[in-house]
């Protein structure tokens, strides 16, 4: 009688380390998928900017940027927003210019429209232009400041109310 507790227990110790290795595989594979590049279609990667970067342009996107994507990405777009740290990956520092440096117009306006965990898709959210005009202020968090101005600067007014 006690060698078959026996083996009823090494059973259930080899199951329970099969178990194991099991979900931290899985939660390996899940947490290196969402670390991966973006895979953007060859047709968006050509995309052009059909909006100028007016002042017009740039206001509605940041309009729209601080009801979106302040939260996750920061006011001025350094990925340190409210909510960043409770993410994984962390949202992109818009600000370095060599992220955006090889990085077409195209590519943006796939990666906002698709969205990729944790960051959801807009492409039901906005219209195209809008995302056409969040691709223009993307693009102005990685540029230089003009002495005296700061293009993706908010305006105290256009803060979100706290909640």
């Amino acid at each position: 009688m006690s060698a078959n507790p026996s083996r009823s227990l090494k059973l259930r110790k080899l199951l329970f380390i099969a178990l194991l290795v099991l979900i931290c595989a899985v939660v390996a594979y899940w947490l290196a998928q969402e670390n991966q590049p973006w895979l953007v279609p060859e047709e968006y990667k050509g995309l052009k900017n059909p909006l100028p970067a007016s002042p017009s342009n740039l206001n509605a996107a940041r309009e729209i940027y601080f009801d979106q994507c302040v939260q996750c990405h920061g006011e001025r777009g350094r990925g340190d927003g409210p909510q960043a740290k409770s993410n994984y990956p962390l949202p992109a520092d818009l600000t370095d210019p060599k992220l955006l440096r090889n990085v077409t117009d195209g590519e943006i306006f796939y990666q906002i429209s698709q969205g990729r965990r944790p960051m959801p898709s807009f492409k039901n959210r906005l219209t195209q232009d809008q995302r056409w005009q969040l691709v223009l202020l993307v693009r102005s968090f990685s540029q230089p400041a003009s002495p005296g101005s700061t293009p993706a600067a908010p305006t105290p007014s256009r803060l979100p109310a706290e909640k």
